[in-house]
């Protein structure tokens, strides 16, 4: 899985586009710490610049602007992550191939419980920001070769955790 610039972006759904309160709960149950920035200021902790999510330490950082994938696709990461790795994150998650997969395959299915937003909601959004994936889009990956990522969600213990059993390609009940 590759990311591409954010120039060749579509329409995706921003911060402001929804509700907040769902993903602040969602990053309590990791002791995420959602920081907000001011419009047009620079987003701390922002790997790729711009209007994306930024991850340091134990918070995560956005604005209005920020794409709702890019902000899930960062907390994932962190979700992810041990303690040794979280103290000392700063900018770039790293990780291995196989854990950019889960971090993916994981934002999709949390997309589900998020008001307006949903997996399928999230799987296009990524298409359009330029993630890309070998089947040629984020929702033939998900069902048809994300094993690596499952199992390693499971390894970690956040496929019991979110109990992503269930979890399909969706949309959320408002989006």
């Amino acid at each position: 899985m590759m990311m591409a610039d954010s120039s060749c972006a579509g329409d995706v759904l921003r911060l402001a586009d929804i509700e907040i309160a769902p993903l602040l709960r969602l990053f309590a149950t990791q002791q995420l710490s959602f920081m907000a920035v001011e419009d047009a200021a620079e987003i701390p902790g922002s790997h790729w610049g711009d209007d994306e999510a930024g991850l340091i330490g134990d918070k995560i950082f956005a604005r209005a602007d920020t794409p709702v994938h890019s902000l899930l696709h960062e907390a994932c990461h962190y979700f992810l992550m041990d303690k040794e790795r979280r103290l000392k994150l700063h900018t770039d998650a790293g990780g291995t191939a196989v854990e950019e997969n889960a971090v993916c395959y994981l934002q999709i299915c949390l997309a589900s419980g998020i008001t307006g937003v949903g997996s399928l909601r999230m799987m296009q959004d990524m298409d359009a920001w330029g993630y890309s994936f070998r089947l040629g889009s984020a929702r033939l990956w998900f069902e048809q070769d994300a094993d690596d990522a499952i199992a390693l969600l499971k390894q970690r213990g956040l496929w019991q955790q979110y109990r992503l059993e269930d979890c399909q390609p969706r949309i959320s009940a408002d989006g």
